[in-house]
């Protein structure tokens, strides 16, 4: 029977407020029985012999939902981008090229005359092209260091102040040049170029390769000595970037050089004293290791030197041809084009405007 206010029949079915709203929260949707563990017999099935009245349905095999899908992928995107990024990240060391050796050139220039001397020093220098060149290491000037594509100002900086460390050690240390040791400069090196570096002072040989003077500038401290430890120097470094991962510095400068002969007895050590030259132009390579640690890779070594006789064996020493010396007539020393080993013999003559002009003065 309806209550008050209820129609006849009672409430209609899916009419609002209908009598099965109180049964509402106990009603199974589909869903929920088909995912019951157990389940009743059909009326066939309870016909035949069962003991039991309800079976147990295999578990279902539920398929991961969409919001556990998408965590997956994002934790495998984010594992991935985490090797990716320690594979490539940007400040970590790539795999450098192989050093490759050193190519390296010496030209004796020969005197057109006898080589000018004189007792004073600065007087030579006065009267020669370096009149203006500055003193040691104040002569290879760097210059502003830029950030380029890959490379920020400070490594920038790094590789041109390697390069003129390199310079400085072997170019104008009065101890190198004067047949010392060459540790100084040996240190700024790419460790693979070190065999090369001690096979060219152990066994030095003119091919190209394995000349101690294509290293560094030493004179044969049996002859020569040094009459002013002040050398004169002038020139330019220059950078470019070779690829993302290399820098490359060439310097072209020229050093000056006063020097007497040894002195084998009283009063020799008031000889006259004459100037050298040597223009240098190395050709560097940095990668980023080397720029962490401070050396370069020397990649081509080519110098002219002189007053020098172009037969004289440079590979070892730089014999200089001294005040009141001149060279000897004939070319340089043969070459034997069969030969495979050896570099191909080259001299030059130095030019008189190279010389101090001494007359001039007097």
């Amino acid at each position: 029977m309806g209550g008050p206010g209820d129609p006849p029949a009672g409430t209609p079915e899916g009419a609002p407020n209908g009598g099965e709203d109180e049964y509402r929260s106990v009603v199974f949707d589909e869903s929920f029985v088909r995912a019951a563990r157990l389940q009743e017999y059909s009326a066939q099935e309870r016909m035949g012999d069962h003991a039991r009245a309800v079976r147990r349905r295999p578990a279902l095999h539920r398929s991961l939902s969409r919001q556990a899908v998408i965590l997956v992928v994002l934790i495998v995107v984010a594992f991935g981008t985490a090797i990716y990024m320690g594979v490539r990240h940007p400040y970590q060391t790539p795999v450098s090229k192989r050093p490759e050796p050193l190519r390296m050139t010496v030209i004796p220039l020969a005197p057109q005359g006898r080589v000018p001397g004189s007792k004073s020093v600065a007087d030579l220098y006065a009267h020669s092209p370096a009149a203006q060149f500055r003193v040691g290491a104040e002569g290879v000037n760097l210059p502003a260091a830029r950030r380029t594509s890959h490379f920020s100002d400070s490594q920038v900086t790094a590789a041109l102040t390697t390069a003129k460390d390199y310079l400085v050690e072997s170019s104008l240390d009065p101890d190198v040049l004067t047949g010392g040791s060459a540790r100084s400069a040996r240190i700024l090196l790419d460790p693979e170029q070190l065999d090369q570096f001690d096979r060219s002072f152990a066994h030095p040989v003119s091919d190209g390769r394995h000349a101690a003077t294509g290293w560094l500038v030493r004179f044969d401290p049996a002859t020569t000595a040094l009459a002013d430890r002040r050398v004169r120097a002038q020139g330019t470094l220059r950078v470019v970037e070779a690829d993302r991962n290399t820098l490359e510095v060439t310097s072209d400068h020229t050093f000056v050089y006063a020097l007497r002969p040894v002195a084998k007895g009283a009063g020799e050590d008031r000889a006259e004293a004459s100037l050298f030259t040597v223009r240098r132009e190395l050709h560097f390579r940095f990668d980023r290791d080397d720029l962490r640690m401070h050396q370069a890779e020397l990649l081509t070594s080519a110098a002219q030197a002189g007053p020098l006789a172009c037969a004289a064996d440079t590979a070892n020493h730089l014999r200089p041809l001294l005040a009141g010396q001149k060279a000897k007539a004939g070319g340089p020393a043969g070459t034997d084009p069969y030969a495979t080993g050896d570099a191909m013999a080259l001299c030059g003559t130095l030019a008189a405007s190279a010389q101090p002009s001494l007359a001039a003065s007097s």
